[in-house]
């Protein structure tokens, strides 16, 4: 059975990840926080019958990270799927911005998709095979008002994703990453803009570069502008 890694599954597009990824026959191993959201995201995967498990970590937490991939590459092996989903944004103007929101918001957003890819790498070069997908935004092509700290992260996001790419060449491996505009998601809320698409239009996408594109996608960026 296909194995994927989810990071931030508790809500929003990674919970329809998580059950489109089961839906299409997926091992799953949530990867985020316990928290009352994730709760509800097992009660889900497990009313459909899903084959899953969770493994906390926060994901601002260097440590909590590195010792929850060992644990599971040392329990699974390497995974096939690892889709980098978790995000945190904080609304506010530059110069109401202080260093901790700063540092919060690219140590989910960027540092935790750099430090899961690192430590599974390894073990998905030695299968010789794997898919690293990476859920940046719109954000990182477009600024946008009291999100300069999201925005650079997802930025970032898609600059390490290319650097990646270019690693990967030759190796049986890819990533790539998405670009969600508007989401109809908690997230959202308060960006004054209004929803373009659903959570459940995004997974249906990760999906099929998680299961299906060819390896001739690797270092793509998909861009989601919505109807």
């Amino acid at each position: 059975m296909t194995l994927a890694v989810v990071s931030g599954a508790s809500r929003g597009i990674g919970r329809s990840v998580a059950l489109e990824l089961s839906r299409r026959g997926t091992q799953l191993i949530l990867l985020g926080r316990a928290s009352l959201a994730m709760t509800e995201t097992e009660q889900l995967l497990k009313h459909g019958g899903s084959v899953f498990e969770s493994k906390a970590a926060d994901l601002a937490d260097e440590e909590s990270v590195i010792s929850a991939c060992k644990q599971i590459l040392a329990k699974h092996g390497a995974p096939d799927i690892v889709v980098n989903n978790a995000g945190t944004i904080e609304r506010q103007s530059v110069e109401q911005t202080s260093i901790a929101a700063w540092d919060r918001q690219l140590d989910v957003n960027l540092r935790a998709p750099f430090l899961i890819t690192r430590e599974m790498l390894p073990a998905l070069r030695a299968n010789g095979r794997g898919r690293i997908i990476h859920v940046a935004s719109i954000s990182a092509t477009v600024g946008s008002s009291q999100a300069a700290a999201y925005s650079a992260s997802k930025w970032g996001l898609v600059g390490f994703m290319k650097s990646l790419a270019e690693e990967l060449r030759d190796s049986g491996l890819m990533t790539v990453a998405i670009l969600p505009g508007s989401v109809d998601t908690d997230m959202l809320k308060g960006s004054g803009f209004a929803p373009r698409m659903t959570a459940d239009d995004v997974a249906k996408t990760i999906a099929h570069y998680a299961l299906d594109a060819p390896l001739a996608h690797n270092g793509s960026v998909i861009e989601m502008f919505g109807v």
